[in-house]
């Protein structure tokens, strides 16, 4: 049931804008599936699922590991983090990754994926992700890094 339920939620989102979980869980219920607000949510993190910014600036959810991608892979985060992402900073221990509207919770998920040294944690917003870094050697080093990607 869950395999087929990942696999509607994937159809859903490819075919309709939905933008809010609540929306999602009635799509399903309207499909024949019983689930709970909690079970959606459960299915958006192990789908991997972010918001994004659709080409009429309207969000939506996408599927980050697209079409079975490996969505941790060298290449994938490249492409993800060179299209998203518009400049990279630091003051202290805080790495600022600015992107474009929308575009940051996909950004930030790519590089959550990928094994990182020194990194304490990140939080995401709309447009931004900070990356908590244990000291400003550590961050500024990830910067330099995360800089290489965005220039190339």
């Amino acid at each position: 049931m869950k395999n087929e339920r990942h696999a509607k939620i994937l159809e859903l989102i490819q075919t309709q804008q939905i933008d809010r979980q609540e929306e999602l869980l009635a799509q399903l219920k309207a499909q024949g599936f019983s689930v709970t607000q909690a079970t959606v949510s459960r299915d958006i993190r192990e789908l991997g699922l972010v918001k994004s910014v659709d080409q009429d600036g309207r969000y939506r959810y996408v599927a980050v590991t697209n079409g079975g991608k490996n969505a941790h892979s060298p290449s994938r985060f490249e492409t993800i983090f060179r299209e998203s992402v518009v400049h990279v900073d630091y003051a202290g221990h805080i790495v600022l990754v600015k992107c474009y509207n929308g575009m940051a919770n996909a950004a930030c998920e790519v590089f959550d994926g990928r094994s990182w040294d020194q990194i304490v944690g990140t939080l995401s917003g709309d447009d931004t992700f900070l990356v908590l870094m244990r000291t400003e050697e550590d961050a500024r080093r990830l910067c330099e890094k995360l800089s290489e990607f965005v220039n190339r």
